[in-house]
């Protein structure tokens, strides 16, 4: 008899950005004649860089002639052409030295922060931000780190840490010890930063305790504040305890292509039983290497051209296209009355929904009036009741139609 793996039935009902297309699905059927504009899920609207475009073309040509075509890259970890890359312009210039055997090249952030708990044992205490990206949550709930869900929906055996306007949506070191933290700078879902003093505050309750940041930086090209830390590695002992995850998916465009990296530096140390120490980075080298083939060298070749000078000049103007969207959505929102954050160090605006009017209260109003679909806050936990997330990767002209029908229909 085949035995399921009962930890995945102590999932919700549904991933939460699954449940929100079913509810649009349900809308249209309705209403065949309503033009929705999606505001919702973080995907990107704005085409690749033409510089990417060309070293990906390029990079079909070699693959069709013997001499220069390719097969598997280094192991699945990534050609040292991109790691290169990633390690001189996204490190040294600020001050950090990342070796290139410790940058792992991917599909997705969202894989490797999946699948990342996979080589920490099932004793290790987690602790969330709340709200929180579900992702974080949902993979140790499968892995059967946690218990089941309460009638609020948090899970038995998780601390959650309360990110509140109080707070300003950054979470404070919990009063008890835990193993492993997960971080996301700037924020998803609401927008929030942290600055150099306050990531120093983690870097050290994690050096004494004994702990591990998984630092989820999927979004640090949208940092305009100097003073806003693009890495925790630009934090003194950052390498000691911490695990971090970037994207070419919202940088560059590349939902659709798949590129992204986490760095694994070889600093960082875990324990097995007895206390012996354990070298992190072979350990993930290992599991990554038996269960994943490697990037396909075309999308590699682009992911490395987002750092030519073409490049950083064509991804900078489209994320100043998504930046602009977010300021006038949070202009227009604040102008109708609404409280907002988020907007200015992140594509992401997290909104105070009206009183008394529930997170998906407020999705089937912005459906039903206006057409418009973004993201309930309860989906990303308790803590996000009462708020609502719209993301700025609209194209320009659906981001000013769905705000005037905001404006006119709410």
């Amino acid at each position: 008899m085949a035995k399921i793996n009962e930890n995945f039935l102590k999932l919700q009902a549904g991933y939460l950005f699954p449940e929100i297309g079913r509810r649009k699905r349900a809308f249209e059927a309705a209403n065949p004649d309503a033009e929705i504009i999606s505001m919702g899920i973080g995907d990107v609207t704005q085409p690749l860089a033409p510089a990417v475009i060309e070293a990906m073309k390029k990079a079909v040509d070699e693959m069709g002639r013997a001499e220069s075509f390719r097969g598997y890259d280094d192991g699945g970890t990534g050609y040292g052409f991109l790691k290169q890359a990633i390690s001189e312009n996204d490190y040294k210039g600020r001050g950090v030295d990342i070796e290139l055997d410790e940058i792992f090249i991917s599909d997705g952030a969202k894989c490797d922060i999946g699948n990342m708990q996979e080589i920490f044992g099932l004793d290790n205490v987690i602790a969330v931000a709340d709200p929180v990206y579900p992702v974080y949550v949902d993979t140790n709930v499968m892995a059967g780190r946690t218990g089941g869900p309460d009638e609020e929906g948090s899970y038995e055996g998780i601390v959650y840490m309360p990110c509140t306007e109080e707070n300003n949506f950054v979470p404070e070191p919990p009063d008890e010890k835990v193993d492993l933290i997960y971080l996301c700078f700037p924020n998803n879902p609401t927008g929030a930063v942290a600055t150099k003093a306050q990531l120093a505050e983690w870097v050290d309750y994690a050096r004494d305790n004994e702990a591990i940041i998984f630092f989820d930086a999927a979004y640090e090209a949208f940092i305009s504040d100097p003073d806003i830390p693009h890495s925790i590695y630009e934090i003194d002992g950052a390498k000691e305890c911490a695990i971090e995850f970037r994207s070419f998916s919202k940088t560059a465009g590349f939902t659709g292509v798949r590129c992204a990296f986490s760095v694994v530096p070889k600093q960082l140390i875990a324990y097995a039983k007895g206390r012996d120490p354990v070298e992190v980075n072979p350990i993930w080298g290992r599991r990554h290497c038996t269960k994943f083939n490697g990037v396909s060298y075309v999308t590699q070749a682009g992911a490395a051209a987002v750092y030519c000078a073409e490049g950083k000049e064509q991804v900078r103007s489209t994320i100043d296209i998504y930046m602009a969207n977010a300021r006038l959505i949070c202009e227009t929102l604040r102008s109708l009355g609404y409280i907002v954050y988020g907007g200015v160090n992140a594509p992401y605006i997290w909104l105070k929904t009206p009183d008394g009017v529930t997170s998906w209260g407020f999705f089937d109003m912005l459906l039903n009036k206006a057409h418009v679909v973004g993201t309930p806050g309860a989906g990303f936990g308790s803590a996000g009741e009462g708020y609502f997330r719209l993301t700025a990767f609209g194209t320009p002209e659906d981001v000013k139609e769905a705000l005037l029908r905001i404006t006119n229909n709410l």
